[in-house]
């Protein structure tokens, strides 16, 4: 089976340029440029490879943090539709043995691929810079805590963030990274040096620039410019141009080419409207799309999904190719996953069929259109 996009993101070249895939079963066995020569294909106007968000916290009116398996499948079909073929499950701060036992749910379907691994945003973040985390469950990161929800996964948690100036962080980090996770420094109260700290050692992500820390300031930058500038660190943006300035996302992904990542941080009331939600133990309203705490108080994470987040980018100046990239190449990298974000030989067959303005018109999944 060939499918031939008269404008294709393929890999390594750096615009949209005419292309095809052949796909046998459910892998990508070739992709070029130009039309396939040898049989018969079908034509798309933009042709991508379906979107990585590796941090969703839900969807469809459901989480991630749940007790029942099928709001799983809710949240990844409600993201599906919208291209997202590849999610990471985020979990929010809870009580540990109420962490531990979501982890343990979530662990067999990641282990099934059903999600690409688990992220644990909490509870080992700033009181400062909490956003909608409760305060009363925010603690130190101490090894035996780390240790006992690292195991609960079975080697399915792929990514830790972590404030790194709290007590214990740093060997916490370096022993997070020694089992393989990434782990990416947010909803932190911490200096340039504190965070610089984090990524010697061995931070290698900065969850949600800018939101949940300092603000940048010309006398004291604050973790968010360590994080920028440093050519070790992944850099997550929210593109819905309400939690950073678009102009401001231009720009770092201007300066800091092939490191920005979009992400949704999306909540349960993504793509179920406006509402009342609940995120962890906190109370959320949802009014015109904007996700806060009860009453008008902080964001409280997002109702994006990224099909959207990359025709917003590209709104503000972004590149298309590049802003693409930062949905499916860059994600990707990031957390280390081979088979996803990529028109390439051996990944599997996750494919966007885009219309010009990069909506999405049709989504295939491991070789089937859906």
């Amino acid at each position: 089976m060939y499918v031939f996009g008269k404008r294709t993101l393929l890999p390594g070249v750096a615009e949209l340029q005419p292309g095809f895939v052949e796909i046998d079963g459910a892998q990508v066995v070739r992709s070029g440029a130009g039309r396939p020569t040898d049989g018969p294909f079908e034509t798309v106007d933009t042709l991508v490879p379906g979107y990585v968000d590796v941090h969703c916290h839900g969807g469809g009116g459901v989480a991630f943090a749940t007790d029942n398996a099928a709001d799983v499948d809710t949240v990844l079909a409600t993201h599906r539709v919208k291209g997202t073929t590849t999610m990471m499950a985020s979990l929010v701060t809870a009580p540990l043995d109420v962490l531990e036992q979501q982890v343990r749910l979530l662990a067999p379907m990641a282990l099934s691929h059903r999600i690409a691994g688990i992220h644990i945003e909490g509870p080992w973040l700033a009181v400062e810079h909490r956003g909608a985390h409760p305060e009363n469950l925010l603690r130190d990161p101490n090894t035996p805590d780390v240790v006992k929800i690292l195991d609960a996964g079975q080697g399915t948690v792929r990514m830790v963030t972590l404030a790194p100036e709290r007590t214990n962080a740093l060997a916490a980090t370096r022993l997070i990274v020694e089992r393989g996770c990434v782990v990416a420094v947010g909803h932190t109260d911490g200096d340039y040096d504190a965070a610089h700290a984090g990524v010697e050692a061995g931070a290698t992500g900065a969850t949600h620039l800018f939101n949940g820390m300092p603000e940048l300031l010309h006398r004291d930058p604050g973790p968010a410019l360590a994080l920028w500038r440093d050519p070790r660190v992944w850099l997550e943006l929210i593109a819905d141009g309400i939690h950073t300035n678009l102009d401001l996302i231009a720009h770092v992904m201007a300066s800091a080419p092939g490191r920005a990542v979009l992400i949704t941080d999306a909540i349960a009331a993504a793509g179920a409207g406006d509402g009342d939600y609940i995120v962890g133990a906190i109370p959320i309203e949802v009014r015109e799309g904007v996700a806060r705490m009860k009453g008008g108080g902080r964001l409280a994470g997002s109702t994006l999904t990224l099909d959207r987040a990359v025709r917003i980018a590209v709104s503000a100046g972004v590149d298309q190719a590049d802003a693409l990239r930062a949905a499916t190449e860059n994600p990707a990298d990031y957390l280390g996953l081979d088979q996803v974000g990529r028109l390439a030989p051996g990944c599997r067959a996750d494919l966007l069929d885009l219309d010009d303005e990069l909506n999405v018109r049709r989504v295939m999944w491991g070789g089937q259109w859906i």
